[in-house]
């Protein structure tokens, strides 16, 4: 059913993933861990199958041969009177032989199959649980390939921002130089700035190919592009509802403890059946008979059998205090998962908080750097400054523009991040 979910969500999605939410939800059906969810519940039918199967007859075969040192006998006195008769007693042979078949037939077993197939749903339970937790992991590894290549974006983006000043001083430059009211050496320091600018674009173009090469392969569709996520205001308060699969999977331990606990008090319970007996072979079950004649008989016989295992009551309570003990186990799992989900929360919205109120200087920053930088260009034309004091505004300009720009991708990270804490 989740499998034929996710083929529905992803339908729209032919060949390409532009949202975060897109390359979570293709990410998790291509991951491997996927088909482990039809896995787990065919195995826990399969299994709560073969426990319901005690319910039916236990038939079984035998054959056998034995010689016995000593077989039964007529007392001399009897033999003697049978003797004066004329009555031949042969007795029992020592050698003997049978054929059978036993049938047995539960009818009370004080609860041990309906516990054992409890037992085996509640292990599929903690299994899926498990591997719930194992796909969780999924998205917050789309999450960092998703936001460096964002991060990647900018940088190309600015980078290429930075080409374009940088190009039209050099065009004034040159112009300049031609006219003598600059040296060549500044037309060409301006050129080569550009030159290696362009240079980090290359290495830039490179990081995103195989980014994107390696989003598109974890996703299992071709991921050309990424839009950056738009989010409204951030609550930086603690979320106490949290929804982590890690949680259900401690819920599912405690069902199984749980289960486990109800099988030992089965297990104190007698158990009653019925059986039959049937084989064909020497000697019978009338041994009087047999004495007189060595021939084989079927013989058979039907019963009813209370069998009650007190061994059970031995450890009994301390199976019980063990189930108790690793039932506060996995409670002290969940308060120590609690608390360290906690301190993760408050940890990120600092962090929030932090970005927030750098980037609400980022906007005041990059506009005076943009007025300085113009300025240094109007000094420049004049002769008040030489090129390396543009390049130097220049440079601090972009190196604003690249502070927005991380702490814009930075934020949007923290805030998924915080999401992926609390599944929320």
């Amino acid at each position: 059913m989740r499998k034929l979910m996710l083929s529905l969500v992803m339908l729209p999605i032919a060949t390409m993933a532009q949202t975060l939410e897109e390359c979570q939800l293709a990410a998790e059906q291509n991951y491997p861990l996927i088909k482990q969810y039809d896995l787990i519940a065919k195995t826990t039918q399969l299994t709560v199958a073969n426990i319901q199967k005690g319910w039916l007859p236990q038939v079984s075969a035998s054959a056998q041969a034995t010689y016995q040192s000593d077989v039964m006998s007529w007392p001399d006195q009897m033999k003697s009177l049978f003797g004066r008769m004329d009555v031949e007693i042969k007795g029992l042979k020592k050698d003997q032989y049978r054929v059978g078949i036993d049938v047995s037939q539960t009818i009370f077993d004080g609860g041990a199959i309906s516990s054992q197939k409890m037992i085996a749903r509640e292990q599929g339970k903690v299994q899926e649980a498990q591997n719930e937790v194992n796909m969780y992991q999924v998205r917050k590894r789309v999450n960092e390939m998703y936001f460096a290549l964002l991060m990647l974006d900018e940088q190309m983006t600015l980078n290429h921002d930075l080409q374009e000043l940088l190009t039209g001083n050099e065009r004034k430059l040159e112009a300049m130089a031609k006219g003598g009211t600059a040296s060549e050496s500044d037309w060409q320091s301006v050129k080569a700035e550009r030159l290696e600018i362009a240079q980090q674009t290359t290495s830039l173009v490179s990081q995103k190919r195989m980014l994107t090469r390696m989003l598109s392969t974890f996703c299992g569709i071709e991921v050309k592009s990424v839009q950056k996520p738009v989010v409204g205001s951030k609550d930086t308060g603690l979320t106490t509802g949290i929804r982590r699969p890690e949680l259900r999977a401690l819920d599912a331990q405690i069902g199984l403890l749980n289960a486990q606990e109800k099988a030992l008090s089965s297990a104190l319970m007698p158990k009653i059946g019925v059986f039959a007996q049937g084989y064909y072979g020497y000697p019978g079950l009338n041994m009087f008979e047999d004495m007189m004649s060595h021939d084989w008989s079927l013989n058979g016989l039907v019963g009813a059998r209370l069998t009650w295992n007190i061994g059970a009551l031995y450890t009994h309570k301390n199976d019980k205090t063990k189930l108790q003990v690793q039932r506060e186990l996995t409670e002290s799992n969940r308060e120590l998962f609690l608390f360290n989900n906690r301190l993760e929360q408050i940890q990120q919205n600092e962090d929030i908080t932090r970005y927030q109120k750098l980037i609400a200087d980022d906007e005041e920053i990059i506009a005076l750097r943009v007025a300085v930088r113009k300025a240094a260009e109007s000094k420049l034309s004049h002769g008040i400054i030489d090129v390396n004091d543009l390049l130097r505004e220049i440079n601090q300009e972009n190196a604003a523009r690249v502070q927005q720009s991380i702490h814009e991708i930075e934020m949007l990270k923290q805030i998924y991040d915080n999401q992926f804490t609390t599944n929320n």
